[in-house]
């Protein structure tokens, strides 16, 4: 089967949908087909590369607005593939993307010549929830889009429901949900984690809380700082990631006087991160917008068998931490909740155990990359054979 990926980056750009759309993609060239993706690239000339089998054309651009490559050449491209002579069998957009979804969209207007049409399918990550002016001229092209496409991945059952978007075509959807690779997270360096636990955990320190992701306002990383000032003094944060909000978390934990109780470690090397999941006793994502409508970085924690602390935002991020089965779920954008949720699981240490156990055997059983990258293979296969 030949399939196409429609994106705005890929690696070595991270990122949540980046790295979902290289995961899929090289898994699916491991299963015998053929993968290309198209995506744009940061400066003003179009490349072409081959990485782990996978064909990838980064389009030039011209500028970026509201975190969106402008690329008149993308839409070329994507015409390229379209009119082939041995054009995809499968497109797979990663929405959101207006620029991606809206050139796909043309293409299904503009006359086949005789060409045969590839079946499509979306991937629906997550509502635009901050840019309100782009929604406003974007929902239009995407409720199209929706309406048009042979299927839809949604990652969670949550998000279906509380989507405006996805709601009204639930029956096109299907839920799979995102994939770790489980056994990566499962394998660390004793010695490395040693160190980390010796160079944290010192003192009257014994339990080391642990948040990773980038500093963007709806990660809720502000509302984690103003609770630990009530959170057992026997804990230390860990923060890993940046960010547009770096300096503004720091400048808030130096107004709270936290001194030490917090630790912005910036950047870690990818290999290394499994280490500090390991070293860690409670990992914490306080995300306090829908913006965040999966939260794989729990998978990560939880495949690692950490108990996870997370909020109700309607989203995926409680459908990944069960309350009370793999971890804790409290309101979001609630200090004092978030406070007490920690302090529960700082005290009763067996408690955090049991849960990080059962966390990690519910993400080998329905997180595994290679789940993942099985469903969505049946589902391509169900929608070539137009029995979706």
């Amino acid at each position: 089967m030949k399939i196409l990926h429609i994106y705005k980056d890929y690696f070595p750009v991270l990122g949540g949908i980046e790295n979902y759309t290289r995961q899929l993609a090289e898994q699916m060239v491991t299963q015998g087909h053929e993968v290309e993706v198209l995506v744009t690239n940061s400066a003003h000339h179009t490349i072409r590369e081959n990485r782990a089998g996978v064909k990838i054309t980064k389009s030039s651009s011209l500028l970026t607005i509201a975190s969106t490559p402008l690329s008149l050449r993308l839409p070329l491209e994507w015409y390229r593939h379209r009119y082939a002579t041995n054009p995809p069998d499968i497109v797979h957009l990663q929405a959101p993307y207006p620029i991606g979804e809206a050139a796909w969209l043309l293409g299904e207007w503009l006359p086949s010549f005789g060409h045969k049409r590839p079946h499509a399918l979306l991937t629906y990550h997550s509502d635009i929830i901050r840019q309100k002016r782009l929604l406003t001229v974007y929902s239009p092209f995407l409720r199209a889009t929706l309406k048009r496409v042979d299927g839809i991945i949604a990652t969670s059952p949550n998000y279906i429901e509380s989507s405006p978007f996805l709601k009204p075509v639930a029956t096109k959807c299907r839920v799979i949900p995102l994939g770790v690779d489980t056994k990566r997270f499962e394998s660390f360096d004793p010695a490395a984690v040693n160190r980390i636990r010796e160079r944290y955990a010192t003192g009257q320190v014994k339990t080391l809380l642990l948040f990773t992701g980038r500093l963007r306002y709806y990660k809720g990383l502000q509302f984690l700082l103003e609770a630990l000032p009530q959170v057992n003094p026997t804990a230390r944060l860990l923060v890993i990631g940046i960010g547009p909000m770096e300096q503004a978390l720091k400048e808030q934990a130096e107004q709270l006087q936290l001194g030490q109780r917090v630790i912005f470690l910036g950047e870690i090397p990818d290999a290394e991160l499994v280490n500090y999941y390991a070293a860690s006793d409670i990992f914490i994502l306080p995300s306090c917008e829908r913006s965040e409508a999966f939260g794989i970085v729990q998978l990560e924690a939880m495949a690692a068998g950490k108990p996870v602390i997370s909020t109700e935002l309607g989203t995926g991020t409680s459908y990944v931490n069960l309350d009370g089965e793999t971890g804790l779920v409290v309101p979001p954008s609630n200090p004092s909740a978030l406070a007490q949720a920690i302090n529960e699981l700082v005290t009763n240490p067996e408690r955090g155990k049991k849960l990080g156990a059962q966390g990690q055997e519910r993400t080998r059983a329905t997180f595994s990359l290679k789940k993942m990258a099985e469903e969505v293979e049946k589902f391509y296969i169900e929608v070539s054979s137009g029995s979706s």
